[in-house]
């Protein structure tokens, strides 16, 4: 049997009318993997977290808005984006459903700042302004153009599914990690120092990384694939 993926989603206003979904290509790249994907709206409560949980074999935790810094107790950044409330309180249940269940779990850029906030770490929410003798993180690139290096830590999770000590990724992202939650491990550095790969230090698999892996899932040969 396939093993079913749950992939966080998002809702988008087009044309007057609301949508919930995820870019496809977090889907293409479920299906490229063997996975069956199901998606999982931001709007459903909470309590819903445990049931789905029990019903699926793994989650996805996909990109998108920022997150409400009220969640790791600070003060809103005058460049904060938009948050996303139900998305927040659905996303970050899900995180602890996950864990209590030992399912395994990969985090995608918000999807990694989700799991350093639930399992208590903070973040940069403008990296621009608040570290500005960094690298570019974000800009008018295509998905596809790999933008800078990230060095991994030799014979981490994320080291061993790419094959290699390190690459260059996409990026797409103004907020990152700034103090790594309990429990987790820099896995992963961009040359600016900012985490950019995390993983839990035990129990069930998971791995975060701060740029967007599934842009290349119709690469064979890319070390994202």
């Amino acid at each position: 049997m396939m093993p079913r993926i749950g992939i966080t989603g998002l809702v988008r206003e087009v044309e007057g009318r609301s949508f919930a979904g995820v870019n496809a290509a977090y889907a293409a790249a479920v299906i490229a993997a063997g996975g069956l994907p199901v998606i999982l709206p931001p709007f459903l409560p909470p309590a819903a977290a445990g049931p789905l949980g029990d019903a699926i074999d793994g989650v996805l935790l996909s990109g998108g808005a920022d997150i409400d810094p009220a969640r790791y107790g600070a003060v809103p950044h005058p460049a904060l984006g938009t948050v996303e409330p139900d998305r927040d309180d659905f996303d970050l249940a899900m995180i602890h459903a996950s864990r209590a269940r030992g399912l395994p779990v990969l985090a995608i850029c918000r999807g990694m700042q989700a799991v350093n906030v639930a399992l208590g770490g903070t973040l940069w929410q403008d990296l621009p302004s608040e570290r500005a003798d960094g690298v570019p993180h974000d800009g008018e690139w295509p998905r596809t153009e790999r933008v800078h290096p990230v060095t991994l830590t030799p014979d981490s999770a994320v080291a061993r599914a790419a094959g290699t000590a390190g690459y260059a990724v996409n990026s797409f992202h103004h907020q990152g990690v700034r103090v790594l939650a309990p429990g987790l491990a820099a896995t992963g550095l961009a040359p600016d120092g900012l985490i950019e790969a995390i993983e839990a230090v035990d129990g069930p698999w998971l791995v975060g990384v701060q740029w967007h892996p599934e842009a290349f899932h119709g690469e064979a040969r890319a070390p994202d694939h």
